[in-house]
């Protein structure tokens, strides 16, 4: 589903063998997909047209997806494939043969696959390849085959193939490396037992030390398995493993973590207690877990004693320092902002050596910003941009030097002169779109931040790209995006890139563009300000969806696109780990909700992969904030963090002008979602709107109505 496959059908010069409805069926992976694509090639057979071989390679694929490899096979052998798709005809009949229980069969379609194949084909053909010679009992003809397969995706299957074929062919050193490399870094996968076992059955067995089972509770703790972790720890301990005080405190800290991920809060703190006696290093571990839980459940008064005792107590642990560092943000937080600019200040002194020494620094300017001590101010954040000059803060310091010049009384042609050096060192940012408001107030015109508007440019395809076109019309979405990807790791500069990311504009496929641009186009885009850069990085995507649902719902269309440029890049097959999904990264709760309230049928989740249904909700959602917001700053936060918190902010902050409210937002995400959706937001308008130059951003901040959309 990488591949979106929403031009299919829609390409100008594009013909489809298959209708709209069964790509789109095959795109969402709808349980009738396959069903249509046989009706379709049935129907095709009859009226012997000539895109029966493709057609027959789609329906195959799709059987052998719903696991009747032997219809799969037949399907595949009826038609001969349209040319340039005969590498990945013979890799799925290959795949057919293989579940059908002919292995030899199926090796020598893999290796008709090896002979045609594109590289990311290539990769996936030798695999199959050395798995089909390895079932087929001819270990050594595998074994090879395996080790480059295994050399170039060292994925736990290959590991484990390659470690039968190295049993088979007398490699005893690399057969114990890679079952253990399976057994270790892959814990939760299938293979990872059965490996445990080969190496226990060696002679002599092969047993982990208690490191590697160490290694592997915190792979299950990784993977969301904290069942799984706490026998490998119990199996540890059955084994005798743990053994003197540091090892017990070691294994008592992660048990902690076991137990807290179980829900079992009294047996965990009962565990930190025992790791809290152990060698310093694990100690100062402990008591940072206990201070970071009392962090995120929102007990700042606690978590501000216990982040100050571990500064106290483990002053040369990186413990000690993430303790100084948050009781310091804790005293901002609660408005002590006289003992943060103190602490602060002590922290950039005592761990010169921080990552965070830069972050400390903007923190104790905006803890003199808070105090209307501007020139302290001013001088905290020349500090800054004196020791880190490269820091991804210069711009927001800069904009604060000339704000605190301008609340001091500086002279507005000075204070002015400081605002454009903002806009132009960082055009695309927040701080030069509040630098710019500010021109406005002292009366002055702003330069503009990009000379040109995105300019799409119409240029020949790359043949580099056109398999990818061949497979998207044949409905093979996950291959052509492997295709993309595999084309676009082998670009090198900006020169290779830009009409390479301009023919996926044309393509439709923004989100492939948007990480074209990203890689290859940065200087391009924001240093010359080219326009033909600019149009990968905003495009307006998905058009007439947007454009349908922002009008339906009163909406800013630009809100909706800055929205999306921010949730997905424009990448309809987006994911995250909290199963929030497609254009917009809605999750499914939610999207029924939407669909609730707007009267429609709940969603099956994998239709929140579909643009038009995701834009749907998506623009409904944002409708609902802003009526209950009134302004784009707090309908971004309400829609990162939730309506609960951004309504707490503006009872807590609401008095403070938007550039201070927003940067007193607690929660660092959701400080930086707000200012890139509320600077792309504004892009957007000058970008594309006719008078968008004029548009204004509001630095008040609304109250939110009491009635309105809360989840």
């Amino acid at each position: 589903m990488s591949w979106t496959g929403w031009v299919a059908g829609w390409v100008t010069g594009v013909a489809l063998g298959q209708s709209p409805a069964t790509l789109e069926a095959v795109r969402l992976h709808r349980s009738d997909a396959a069903a249509l694509a046989q009706a379709e090639l049935v129907a095709c057979e009859k009226a012997k047209c000539p895109d029966a071989g493709r057609l027959g390679l789609l329906a195959g694929t799709l059987v052998l997806s719903d696991g009747d490899a032997a219809q799969a096979r037949d399907l595949l052998t009826r038609h001969a494939p349209p040319a340039p798709l005969e590498a990945f005809h013979a890799f799925y009949l290959g795949q057919a043969r293989f579940y059908a229980g002919d292995p030899n069969g199926a090796a020598k379609d893999f290796e008709r696959a090896l002979e045609k194949a594109s590289p990311a084909l290539a990769v996936r053909a030798r695999a199959r390849l050395g798995e089909s010679l390895l079932d087929a009992h001819r270990p050594k003809d595998a074994a090879p085959v395996l080790e480059s397969a295994a050399a170039a995706q060292p994925t736990p299957e290959l590991l484990f193939q390659r470690a039968q074929a190295r049993a088979a062919t007398g490699n005893a050193a690399g057969l114990r490396a890679d079952l253990k490399t399976v057994a270790l870094r892959f814990p939760t996968h299938p293979y990872a037992d059965e490996a445990l076992a080969r190496l226990a059955a060696l002679k002599p067995s092969v047993k982990l030390t208690l490191p590697e089972h160490l290694q592997r509770v915190r792979e299950f703790l990784s993977d969301g398995a904290p069942e799984r972790a706490e026998e490998e720890l119990a199996t540890a301990e059955k084994r005798s493993l743990v053994k003197g005080a540091p090892a017990q405190a070691q294994v008592a800290l992660l048990r902690a973590q076991v137990l807290f991920a179980r829900g079992k809060r009294e047996e965990a703190e009962k565990a930190l207690a025992v790791a809290r006696k152990g060698p310093p290093d694990i100690a100062a571990e402990a008591a940072l877990v206990v201070a970071r839980r009392a962090l995120r459940s929102d007990d700042n008064e606690k978590a501000r004693k216990l982040m100050a005792a571990l500064d106290k107590a483990y002053p040369s642990q990186a413990a000690g320092e993430e303790g100084a560092f948050f009781a310091a943000w804790l005293d901002l937080q609660g408005g002590r902002f006289e003992d943060a600019a103190k602490s602060f200040a002590d922290y950039e002194k005592r761990y010169k050596g921080s990552r965070r020494r830069d972050e400390a620094m903007w923190f104790r300017a905006l803890s003199h910003i808070r105090l209307e001590q501007y020139a302290k101010a001013r001088q905290a954040l020349d500090d800054l941009v004196t020791a880190y000059p490269k820091t991804s803060m210069a711009p927001q310091a800069r904009y604060w030097m000339a704000r605190t010049e301008e609340l001091g009384g500086g002279k507005p042609a000075t204070v002015g002169l400081g605002y454009e050096a903002v806009i132009s060192a960082a055009p695309a940012s927040f701080y030069a779109l509040l630098a710019t408001e500010r021109l406005r107030e002292l009366g002055r015109t702003p330069p503009a931040a990009f000379p040109q508007p995105p300019k799409q440019l119409t240029l020949p395809r790359p043949p580099e790209l056109e398999l990818a076109v061949a497979l998207t019309r044949a409905g093979l979405f996950r291959d052509a995006a492997d295709e993309v990807q595999s084309r676009v790791s082998g670009l090198r500069t900006a020169d290779q890139a830009l009409p390479f990311a301009h023919a996926l504009l044309q393509l439709g496929e923004f989100g492939h563009a948007h990480v074209v641009a990203a890689r290859y186009l940065w200087g391009r885009a924001f240093g010359a300000k080219a326009p033909d850069a600019l149009a990968a990085f905003y495009p307006r995507a998905f058009a007439q969806a947007v454009e349908t649902e922002a009008t339906r719902q009163a909406l800013d269309p630009f809100l909706v696109w800055a929205i999306m440029r921010r949730e997905s890049a424009f990448r309809p097959e987006v994911m995250s780990a909290a199963d929030a999904r497609g254009l917009m990264q809605i999750i499914p709760p939610t999207a029924t909700e939407i669909a609730t309230k707007m009267a429609e049928p709940a969603p099956a989740p994998a239709d929140l992969f579909a643009p038009e249904r995701n834009i749907r909700y998506g623009a409904w959602y944002l409708a609902q904030l802003m009526k209950r917001f009134a302004h784009p700053a707090l309908a971004a936060a309400a829609y990162n963090a939730g309506p609960k918190a951004a309504v707490r902010w503006t009872q807590e902050r609401g008095t403070l002008p938007l550039d201070l409210f927003v940067e007193s937002i607690p929660y660092r995400e959701t400080r930086g979602y707000v200012k890139q959706v509320v600077a792309d937001l504004y892009l957007y308008h000058r970008f594309y709107e006719k008078d968008g130059t004029q548009a204004r951003l509001a630095m008040t901040v609304p109250a939110p109505s009491t009635d309105g959309v809360t989840f």
